[in-house]
């Protein structure tokens, strides 16, 4: 089953974010299997992350290289809400 994670950092800014990136592409995890949809946004003086995954296995996997990353460059990630989708409509 499909999951939407939503995360609001703490710490994190613009030039941290793209290093977390270029240390995940560097991982061969910039695309990683299973990850449908990922969003960097601004939401109330905030930025945030938000991705659709096809399952929690593959976002759990993902997070074994993400977290160790994010840590490294001053990202606290926090707790992300995680909730089940019911659809995902693609644009085409």
């Amino acid at each position: 089953m499909a999951i939407i994670v939503h995360f609001s950092p703490s710490g994190l800014d613009k030039s941290k974010y793209d290093e977390a990136i270029r240390r995940l592409e560097q991982a061969g995890e910039g695309y990683p299997p299973g990850r449908m949809y990922h969003c960097f946004y601004e939401s109330g003086g905030a930025l945030q992350v938000l991705e659709v995954w096809d399952s929690q296995q593959s976002f759990e996997r993902h997070g074994q290289t993400l977290v160790p990353i994010l840590k490294s460059v001053g990202i606290d990630a926090g707790q992300p809400v995680v909730s089940p989708v019911y659809n995902v409509i693609s644009g085409q």
